[in-house]
């Protein structure tokens, strides 16, 4: 009955959506990336970039606006690297992503121990803080749980509504959705296919870096190696489970971090009966189960990992 009263508790739910929030920027800013036909596998590494760097940028007297408008910025520029290759040089898409998360990690790293090159624990700074939302408290269970998060909380949320409406009810996403179908037709229509998948690529890179930047800037204050612990490659998971819709892949985002919040708690309920790695495991067999029963319905981009080469058939 206990672990069932877990669900009824608004601690639970603020759990839950700040576990989720760095993914639901991961995940739109993948899923924009795909739709344009472009996988980014740069994804893990965009985020510790995206985390060192605004994290940095605020240490070093920046305000925390300034930090998030830095990482997005850092995030954007790793993304047309990515495209650089990719697009314009029509190398393969996954081996270039992977490339870009050990470059983007290594000089993250690299860059850390330049600039504390002695320090036995991370310098920490002021990070957001929860809004004073004190209507939503007369909501049950979810309310309270929303008065708890930040200001990037909200952004994340204000960006899968804007991803939204840009996809489906703009000539802007209607384009990127076709390149991302058949470029041969945007080609046609006198687009740039090119064009079309660099921006696609740099706004949701940016996107990922701010998942990033959540963390160092948001849920703690401090950047340290291994904060990101596989988050990209779960964004990238959690948008096949999305069907590239941004609205499925809230929910997904949600329901992740719903499952990692859970384990926590199952684990002090367990007592130690039970080995804790069985709980830590939890989100992602429900994640691959989850993703295993959409996948073969999902309905992938057509020309997803394809380059185009003007001209060619």
């Amino acid at each position: 009955m206990e672990a069932f009263e877990i669900l009824l508790q608004a601690n639970f739910w603020a759990a839950a959506i700040r576990i989720a929030t760095p993914l639901i920027f991961g995940v739109i800013g993948a899923l924009i990336c795909e739709r344009a036909g472009v996988l980014n596998l740069g994804i893990e590494g965009i985020f510790v970039a995206g985390a060192m760097a605004g994290w940095l940028a605020v240490y070093l007297g920046a305000g925390l606006w300034t930090g998030v408008a830095i990482a997005a910025l850092v995030g954007a520029l790793f993304g047309l690297l990515h495209g650089l290759f990719t697009v314009i040089l029509g190398l393969s898409q996954h081996v270039t992503g992977i490339g870009i998360t050990l470059f983007a990690t290594s000089a993250a790293y690299f860059g850390y121990r330049v600039a504390f090159p002695s320090v036995t624990e991370p310098p920490r700074i002021m990070a957001f803080q929860p809004l004073d939302l004190a209507a939503l408290k007369l909501i049950p269970v979810i309310g309270p749980a929303l008065a708890q998060q930040t200001a990037l909380t909200w952004l994340a949320f204000a960006c899968v509504a804007l991803a939204a409406l840009i996809l489906y009810r703009t000539p802007l996403g209607l384009a990127i959705r076709a390149v991302g179908d058949n470029p041969a037709s945007v080609d046609a229509q006198g687009l740039s296919v090119a064009g079309l998948r660099m921006g696609a690529l740099a706004a949701g890179s940016a996107l990922m870096a701010l998942g990033g930047a959540f963390l160092t800037m948001s849920a703690f204050n401090a950047f340290f190696f291994g904060m990101i612990n596989g988050r990209g490659w779960v964004c990238i998971a959690l948008t096949v489970f999305a069907s590239w819709r941004p609205e499925k892949a809230l929910i997904g985002a949600l329901l992740f971090g719903a499952f990692d919040a859970y384990q926590v708690r199952l684990q002090t309920l367990a007592g130690g009966i039970v080995p804790s790695q069985v709980f830590l495991m939890m989100p992602y067999i429900l994640s691959i189960v989850a993703l295993v029963l959409v996948a073969r319905r999902a309905d992938y981009p057509r020309a997803l990992m394809k380059p185009y080469i003007k001209g060619e058939r």
